[in-house]
């Protein structure tokens, strides 16, 4: 299972938008956050976050398909933010998340500090996030009765 990233201009949009809702449909059903939940994102807000200068998107290719996108928002002094990262859910649990975060972090070498928001009550996801080297931070920001975002960093040892 071959995992690369392919970076995405503004053409992608429309498919980076298709499977950014095939994606996380299951989580907007399950914690009804509709107003914060990519699922409910515009192809328009797709294709303005590929505009921006600060942002990279890369496809998630699983042997030549696509089964993903990440999104690396490239803020001050060498601090990068990964907002969203999402696989379609029939490829979900076979490593590929964890394949990206290793690429990504190749890619952006000089990175001093990584930044992520996940849902608390994903336990999948925290794990991944923790077992990556990601510590969870204070900050908690609970979206309704279901749901809480929470924050994690990773600060990178540079030699």
């Amino acid at each position: 299972m071959e995992i690369t990233l392919v970076k995405s201009g503004l053409d992608g949009a429309h498919a980076i938008y298709e499977m950014q809702k095939k994606s996380f449909t299951p989580l907007l059903k399950k914690y009804q956050d509709f107003e914060t939940s990519p699922a409910n994102q515009t192809v328009a807000q797709v294709t303005a976050r590929l505009s921006q200068s600060f942002t990279d998107y890369y496809i998630i290719k699983c042997s030549e398909m696509s089964v993903g996108a990440i999104r690396i928002v490239k803020k001050e002094n060498k601090i990068y933010r990964i907002s969203p990262i999402f696989i379609l859910p029939e490829f979900q649990g076979r490593g590929i998340a964890q394949n990206v975060f290793s690429i990504v972090e190749d890619l952006y070498c000089d990175a001093i500090m990584w930044e992520l928001d996940t849902v608390l009550q994903e336990q999948r996801n925290c794990y991944l996030y923790e077992k990556l080297g990601y510590k969870r931070t204070n900050r908690i920001k609970e979206i309704n009765d279901k749901m809480t975002i929470v924050s994690y960093e990773k600060h990178m040892k540079h030699s």
